[in-house]
């Protein structure tokens, strides 16, 4: 038990020195203010795919769905003004700001795929233009997941209502719909990251491998979501005070940039488990030899 103990503290230990060696701080505030800007953009592509199917009202559930699990402090705001936005703009999906809107939006992609080359130890061979293509495909692919998603979001509720109609003694079950949209976000999120930590980076990987980073990612987001919405509530004017009317958006693009620092970190984390995989010794250690220190392969 203890050995397992200090090999733990010594991968994360490891993890931790690879974040700051791979300047992941600043890569983070790249990630963070690729997001705020990619999101107005990948809105107004949703909302022009949805007016295709003649379905424009679901992007407001859709937009509800991926800020279902920001502190109330950090998405009400965002969300009156995309609200404000989206009901403003056209729904032709051939018009050449919505082509601008798909390239602009993909940009988040690609500021993930910059963080994890570095985690992974991985360099980009490819043309620019196969992974910016590739960064449209997954907003594309992304976009209609969450019309789908969204669709079921809404269809739920009426289901429910017709299954109580027949089963009037499943009225005590009511608490567990208002779930349905937690539960519908957290399998975006697990989604989203185990997409992004598998197929974002350079190179391939066995899911299996990206799992530590997934699971230390959505512990660290939960333990930063809440601390975040804590201090908004209890120091509300902390940001109005330094920043004016550019609150909202400083106290967004804030919150964004501890998401990725962590979401950083998890990928750092996945690589000093890869790395230390493929330095481990085909030959099992002597039975002497199992208290001895681990040492793992130096950054």
């Amino acid at each position: 038990m203890t050995r397992r103990l200090r090999l733990l503290f010594e991968v994360f230990w490891i993890a931790i020195n690879r974040f700051l060696v791979h300047d992941a701080w600043a890569i983070a505030s790249h990630i963070a203010l690729s997001v705020l800007t990619s999101l107005f953009p990948f809105l107004i592509l949703m909302t022009a795919l949805a007016s295709l199917f003649g379905a424009g009202s679901l992007t407001d559930e859709a937009t509800g769905i991926i800020l279902e699990a920001w502190p109330r402090e950090v998405a009400q705001p965002i969300a009156d003004e995309i609200h404000k936005i989206l009901t403003g703009r056209r729904s032709d999906i051939l018009t050449f700001g919505l082509v601008l809107a798909l390239y602009f939006s993909s940009s988040a992609v690609e500021a993930l795929r910059v963080g994890l080359n570095r985690a992974y130890d991985v360099k980009e061979m490819r043309p620019w233009w196969v992974t910016r293509l590739e960064s449209i495909a997954f907003v594309i692919g992304g976009a209609f997941v969450m019309l789908v998603l969204a669709f079921f979001v809404v269809l739920g509720p009426f289901v429910w209502r017709v299954v109580l109609h027949w089963l009037p003694a499943l009225q005590f079950l009511d608490g567990l719909i208002d779930f349905l949209r937690i539960g519908v976000a957290t399998v975006v999120i697990v989604a989203g990251l185990m997409i992004a930590y598998k197929f974002v980076p350079s190179g391939r990987r066995r899911w299996r491998s990206i799992l530590p980073g997934v699971a230390t990612t959505l512990f660290l987001w939960l333990l930063g979501g809440l601390g975040f919405g804590w201090y908004l509530e209890f120091y509300p004017g902390a940001y109005a005070s330094t920043y004016g009317g550019l609150a909202t958006a400083m106290v967004a693009l804030v919150f964004l940039y501890t998401l990725g620092a962590i979401f950083l970190f998890g990928g750092e984390l996945n690589g000093t488990i890869m790395v230390a995989r493929r330095a481990r010794p085909l030959v099992e250690p002597a039975p002497d030899q199992i208290d001895e220190p681990v040492v793992l392969p130096p950054i």
